[in-house]
């Protein structure tokens, strides 16, 4: 199957209450953060009880786990709106990289807690990152399958390209200039297009 499908299997609308929840969860922590979110406030919101929050997600690390991987697949789809429609594997990488970031400056919930409370987030962007990073690299050896590139071959490219946008997510400024999109588009020329040429 399909990786979008797949993705769109594991957010389906079929467990209403799961989805009510990871709702709730979200506003909560846009509202008053991760810190102060309570699994408490998230049945609340949800309008569901404690048992049935903790039933779905037994511990509140798997809540925020979830909320991030929905968020993640949210993006995913959005990224891969944006470059189907270019015609070479090239371009795709190059609008992927500006998409990325586009997506994080203006992402409230990692924009918002990336400046508050990055103490709370940063284990699921770091050591605990590897569902993400799974699922990113997976989606990007899938885009290169449909150019005909074999999975052995794109599977270190697409790594080394989610590392490096987890990387200026993390830690943003520095000496590579990605201010405007059309700064952006000429580091992933330079930089990150000649990957593909070596693989």
């Amino acid at each position: 199957m399909n990786l979008l499908l797949r993705l769109a299997a594991t957010d389906s609308t079929e467990d209403a209450p799961a989805n009510r929840i990871l709702d709730a969860a979200l506003a909560g922590f846009l509202d008053t953060g991760l810190r102060r979110t309570t699994m408490e406030e998230v049945a609340r919101r949800a309008g569901v009880s404690r048992i049935t929050v903790y039933r779905r997600f037994p511990r509140r690390d798997d809540l925020v786990e979830a909320v991030i991987m929905r968020e993640l697949r949210g993006f995913l789809a959005a990224f891969d709106a944006v470059v189907s429609p270019l015609p070479t594997l090239e371009e795709q990488l190059v609008e992927g990289f500006v998409v990325t970031l586009r997506h994080v400056r203006g992402h409230p919930l990692l924009t918002r807690v990336l400046a508050d409370e990055p103490d709370l987030l940063l284990p699921y962007l770091t050591v605990g990152a590897g569902p993400g990073l799974d699922l990113a690299t997976d989606f990007l050896i899938e885009r290169a399958a449909r150019f005909g590139v074999p999975a052995e071959e794109a599977a270190p490219v697409a790594e080394t390209c989610v590392r490096l946008a987890l990387s200026f997510v993390l830690t943003p400024g520095g000496r590579v200039p990605l201010g405007e999109e059309e700064q952006a588009r000429r580091f992933a020329r330079s930089c990150l297009v000649p990957l593909l040429r070596r693989s």
